[in-house]
């Protein structure tokens, strides 16, 4: 958010650290889903809703909505031990002013520290024999997952696949006959109609609050902290969500799930009146996509629009027209608006009959398709409205699956160095950090960019294949050895991976 916002948008999973305180159906895209949301049985935990063939209960009644969703919610506990270095190039300004780094207090004289982080949230069962959807930031870089369920039983649970871009993460415990939430349709959702979460917020159990949907559509920006490629089109309610209501079901008056609570608004940390829900129909798509392929089927458009919040002045500086629609300001080269015929100027109206009048709804629209899916778009150029079909793209401008990296989960971009600046530095080659992703496994880790990686766990790194070697039959904490032009030494850091379970 921009500095000279009060307000702040705040991911609502509930953590601590150990010595430090922190703060029935699947209709609407006609895809198949590879769970029992399919095998067309209602859930036991629905029967309130049919006793006598008939859906019990008046519009805003949320009784046996509650009675569905409440047995269905779990309760996520996460542990993870961060292993930090403190060797950082830059120089700590409270050196100067106490004589010692601070860091160095919890050190154990190698510039190294553990930290033992304990973290919570929610989470939905989508399935009876224990497929669970949850935010991503719940689950990110946990060692140990504990599902807790309405009845108290836990179990360990096993990470399937997390895609930072939308926040979204799947996680199965080995359990079978369980309470499952129904899919709805969030292109239903209408706004003023009611709804209800349901989460473990604070230190609460089970708690649901009702709210109506006040706005859809909205961008925050604050998947682009995980993600280079952020999706966002949240669902905004006034549904009082707090931390720890993370990952948990904003369901409607039917009982059926329209979407996953991700985050707040807040200038205190605490719920103050709006809170953010990724749609149920990202989330089918996502969760669909890691339970076949490991990792999502990302479609793009191949274009550039202007963000929603833009002023009249910074349009008109931009050379950007006012309308109904989102304007393309550039189009892909070999992107699926290129081949198709989209040029910059054109104002995009409706994808697939539905009308979008921001970004953002464009791509909560997209974010429900795969590379190689045929859609129409709408769009007005000269004053003439035109429908054209798109065949959609993957971000590599192909139509091909896209399969999981271990390099995609470490949230940072990399390139082999240089064979000039590996001849400067006297090396033989290595791996350059060029970019960091706020919050991924390397920033965590406090690797910054420029950061050049020689070695991982001893062995010699050359280029960025032989670092993905390494990485693929790593597990736990994987120790880098590099250096940083202009800086003296070689510096070390421990990469902590996610054990998975």
């Amino acid at each position: 958010m921009r500095a000279k916002q009060i307000v702040a948008v705040i991911l609502i999973s509930a953590s601590t650290a150990i010595a430090t305180m922190w703060g029935y159906n699947h209709f609407s895209t006609g895809r198949t889903y590879y769970y029992s949301q399919d095998s067309g049985k209602i859930p036991s935990n629905y029967a309130k809703f049919f006793e006598g063939g008939q859906k019990n209960g008046g519009p805003a009644d949320f009784v046996d909505a509650a009675s569905a969703a409440i047995p269905a919610t779990v309760h996520i506990k996460t542990k993870t031990v961060r292993t930090v270095s403190n060797n950082l190039p830059k120089h700590n300004p409270f050196s100067d002013l106490f004589g010692i780094d601070p860091d160095d207090f919890f050190g154990n004289g190698n510039g190294m520290r553990s930290m033992p982080e304990m973290a919570s949230g929610s989470g939905v069962i989508i399935s009876n024999d224990g497929y669970i959807v949850t935010n991503n930031h719940v689950i990110d870089g946990a060692d140990e997952v504990t599902v807790t369920l309405s009845n108290r039983k836990s179990f360990k649970a096993k990470v399937i696949g997390a895609d930072p871009a939308s926040d979204l993460a799947v996680v199965k415990i080995d359990a079978q006959g369980l309470p499952f939430l129904l899919y709805g349709n969030s292109d239903d959702v209408k706004i003023g109609q009611w709804v209800l979460a349901v989460g473990y917020p604070l230190t609460l159990e089970t708690t649901a609050t009702a709210g109506i949907v006040s706005a859809k559509g909205r961008t925050l920006d604050i998947n682009r902290r995980q993600s280079q490629t952020p999706v966002e089109s949240f669902i905004q309610t006034d549904a009082a969500v707090n931390p720890g209501n993370s990952g948990g079901p904003l369901i409607n008056t039917d009982g059926q799930l329209i979407g996953i609570n991700s985050a707040i608004a807040s200038p205190t940390g605490s719920y103050a009146g709006y809170s953010f829900t990724i749609p149920v129909n990202i989330v089918k798509k996502v969760v669909n996509d890691i339970m076949k392929f490991g990792t999502p089927q990302r479609a793009f458009l191949g274009i550039s629009y202007p963000k929603d919040d833009l002023s009249d002045d910074q349009k008109k500086e931009s050379g950007i027209k006012d309308g109904e629609g989102v304007y393309v300001m550039d189009v892909t080269p070999d992107g699926a608006a290129a081949h198709a015929g989209l040029q910059k100027g054109d104002m995009i109206t409706k994808l697939n009959g539905i009308t979008v009048t921001t970004g953002a709804e464009m791509i909560g629209q997209i974010a429900t398709y795969s590379p190689g899916d045929k859609i129409t778009v709408t769009y007005k150029r000269d004053g003439k409205e035109t429908t054209i079909s798109v065949v959609l793209r993957n971000n590599t401008g192909t139509t091909t699956i896209v399969k999981t990296s271990v390099l995609d989960k470490l949230g940072a971009t990399l390139e082999t160095l240089n064979k000039k600046d590996a001849a400067t530095l006297e090396v033989k080659g290595g791996v350059v950090v060029k970019s960091v992703v706020e919050n991924g496994l390397m920033d965590k880790s406090r690797i910054q960019e420029g950061f050049i990686i020689l070695k991982a766990n001893g062995e010699e790194v050359k280029n960025v294949e032989e670092f993905q070697k390494i990485m693929e039959k790593s597990t736990g904490t994987v120790k880098l050895e590099g250096v940083f032009p202009g800086y003296e030494g070689v510096y070390t850091y421990p990469l902590r991976l996610s054990s998975g379970n």
